[in-house]
């Protein structure tokens, strides 16, 4: 059961509801930019032609988009098989012991800060309709805002990944074939600032500090994998 209310402020709303399919695609989106860059840049850094630079970063889009779309569909599936499986073992302390439940409820809510009386109070009004409901939300912590959701997180990985990484093999795919490296480097760093920016605005956050973030982790992922087919001669995604 949905409940909706009215704002406060709506014009200024919270946007808690975002964070789990906004985690999964700027994951995606700074994997996709990252991880093509760095195969394009140590293709290109083995001395490799412009044809097998943009095949190895073609395919390393296909591929990284599926690996990321079977990644987070099966461990959002085990953090959703978690949820399930504790809140039927709840189900099933409340029809053995709901006494013992009851009292529990009553305990959490002195402990945040309620007196016993309002406390009971507060556990008589909450589980009147739907016991289940209020443990489920008061004692594990779970809601619907939060609720694990394995085909949107991976759909929203994989689309991330395969739009974000088109940019630097665009990049290396308009670029002269000397200025491969130079043209993927300055796209990705771009990329990357604009991924901090645009992840900050649509949860709410200072863009600055989250674009710098995105910024330095993602060149410095970048880099350590780059540089390793840069030293050896080899190509390393």
């Amino acid at each position: 059961m949905n409940i909706h209310f009215q704002s406060a402020h709506p014009e200024d709303p919270h946007y808690i509801s975002r964070s789990v399919w906004l985690r999964a695609a700027v994951l995606g989106a700074n994997d996709g930019i990252v991880s093509i860059s760095s195969l394009i840049v140590g293709v290109a850094a083995a001395e490799s032609s412009s044809g097998s630079i943009l095949i190895a970063g073609l395919a390393g889009l296909v591929a990284g988009a599926m690996s990321m779309a079977a990644g987070e569909y099966v461990s959002v599936s085990s953090q959703s098989d978690i949820e399930t499986a504790d809140i039927e073992r709840e189900k099933e302390f409340l029809e053995t012991n709901s006494k013992a439940e009851f009292a529990e409820l009553i305990e959490i809510y002195e402990l945040r800060g309620l007196t016993r009386t309002t406390a009971e109070l507060v556990a008589h009004e909450l589980t009147g309709d739907d016991p289940l409901r209020a443990h489920v939300r008061d004692e594990l912590g779970l809601s619907e805002i939060h609720a694990a959701n394995p085909i949107q997180a991976a759909f929203a990985s994989a689309l991330t990944f395969s739009l974000a990484g088109s940019i630097p093999l665009l990049a290396a795919y308009l670029a002269a074939a000397d200025t491969i490296i130079v043209s993927v480097l300055i796209a990705t760093l771009i990329a990357l600032a604009v991924l901090g920016a645009t992840g900050a605005k649509l949860g709410g956050a200072p863009i600055i500090p989250a674009s710098i973030r995105v910024l330095v982790w993602g060149s410095a992922a970048m880099a350590v994998t780059a540089g390793v087919g840069w030293l050896f001669g080899v190509a390393v995604a």
